[in-house]
């Protein structure tokens, strides 16, 4: 509990004060200032009776509702209810101790509660950082009468709610996927007749069928042409591997490239296992962390249990670590999606990293691309330097693009993007897989 003057009483003491002085000033007579001293006492005994009363006045109790989980960098509305247990009115200002990581609307805000009274407050919270995040109660500062003291403490429970990455893309979109389309975010999800890799059924031959689909035994039957149509193959496996080292820590906006990996690996994972896959995660250069692949309707809570409190840190990314560490732990053959933020330099350990994967999974190499280079090449020089660093990017993305070249003749698939298309790219990519029966 704190207390300290309100502005009322720093109001009258200044213009008893300033009363005084003009009074010396002035040369006034006596009676005057025996007048001003009267002010005076008045002041202090009205400011001894408003601390006594504030001091003693009862606390309000405080309830808070707010989610167990909030989406990363969306707004989110909390609500709070503060009642007064007491038979005197409350004049207060409240403050909610949120997070320290988050922006707030509508706070701090003001209240009077009438004796035995309630009232319900909402403001609306936007986390910055992911991770377990903590309430430290509700801050009540309780005014005085003509606010001449105010009175702080600190009322209800400390709570603790997860900061999650921002599911809003699939929660948003999984209705499209439930009638096989996901275009409007640019996935391209749609049923495919007769080239998977898993029989389904015997229908009539239609006009573009390729021939080695159909089954000329039956046409010999029926008399009439028979194709066998495929489903995707169901039951196979997808493993993320996630890199937390410290290229991951770039930013575009708001939003790291970690969140944004994190981000495609919430969504790939929500679209193979409505495919019917099962789903995996591991993580290297930084804390260690293995979720074998899984499936069923409570595999993607468990993935997002793994990885919703995920940080990066400063340690260089070892890729080979990762490919030997996981090869021990994965038997099975599967898709791995390495998910990174590549450089040049990586080259000769990338290689020997995606080689030693290759002898028994698919690999999609997913890099994600700083959006400041497609600004840089936007931009019009308009003097030496300038044309000097859009020269810069040039080279350097030709020699991005000469890279992942190298790595898709070596038989690895490939996805290089900007962060805001990112997931989408690699969601594609996969559903290419399923198409070609590659895996």
């Amino acid at each position: 509990m704190t207390l300290r003057p309100g502005r009322g009483l720093l109001s009258m003491l200044g213009g008893w004060v300033a009363l005084g002085l003009a009074a010396t000033l002035a040369g006034l007579a006596r009676p005057w200032i025996l007048a001003w001293a009267a002010v005076g006492g008045v002041v202090a005994l009205a400011a001894l009776v408003a601390l006594w009363r504030v001091a003693r006045a009862t606390p309000p109790a405080a309830e808070r509702w707010v989610v167990p989980s909030l989406p990363l960098g969306a707004w989110t509305p909390v609500e709070l209810r503060l009642s007064n247990p007491g038979r005197r009115a409350l004049d207060l200002e409240v403050h909610d101790l949120h997070p320290a990581a988050a922006e707030c609307e509508n706070l701090p805000r003001r209240l009077a509660l009438p004796p035995r009274g309630w009232a319900e407050i909402e403001y609306r919270l936007r986390p910055l950082q992911r991770g377990d995040r903590h309430f430290e109660g509700v801050a009540v500062e309780l005014r005085s009468f003509a606010d001449l003291w105010r009175r702080r403490v600190v009322v209800g429970d400390e709570e603790t709610v997860r900061v999650i990455p921002d599911f809003r893309s699939v929660a948003r979109y999984g209705l499209f996927a439930l009638s096989d389309t996901l275009g409007p975010m640019g996935l391209r999800l749609h049923r495919r007749r007769g080239e998977g890799s898993e029989f389904q059924q015997l229908r009539e031959y239609r006009a573009g069928d390729s021939l080695r689909r159909i089954d000329w035994k039956a046409t010999a039957r029926r008399q009439q042409l028979i194709s066998r149509e495929y489903d995707d193959e169901r039951n196979q496996q997808i493993v993320c591997l996630i890199d937390c080292g410290r290229r991951m820590r770039s930013r575009d906006g708001e939003a790291s490239h970690f969140d944004q990996a994190l981000n495609a690996v919430l969504l790939l994972s929500f679209v193979a296992l409505r495919q019917g896959d099962a789903v995996g995660v591991m993580t290297f250069s930084g804390e260690r962390r293995w979720l074998p692949p899984t499936k069923g309707r409570t595999a993607l809570q468990s993935i997002l249990d793994r990885v919703y409190d995920l940080e990066t840190t400063r340690s260089p990314s070892d890729y080979l670590e990762a490919a030997t560490r996981l090869m021990a732990r994965q038997r099975r053959r599967a898709l791995v999606v390495l998910l990174s933020n590549l450089r040049d330099e990586d080259s000769d350990e990338l290689r020997a990293a995606l080689e030693l994967l290759r002898t028994r999974n698919l690999v999609l190499l997913a890099s994600l691309r700083e959006s400041v280079l497609a600004g840089s090449l936007e931009a019009v020089p308009r003097d030496l330097s300038g044309a000097l660093r859009t020269a810069s990017v040039h080279r350097y993305l030709e020699a991005r693009r000469k890279s992942f070249e190298a790595f898709q003749v070596r038989g690895v698939l490939s996805v290089d993007a900007e962060p805001e298309v990112f997931p989408a790219r690699i969601v594609n990519r996969y559903l290419d897989v399923k198409r070609s029966g590659m895996l």
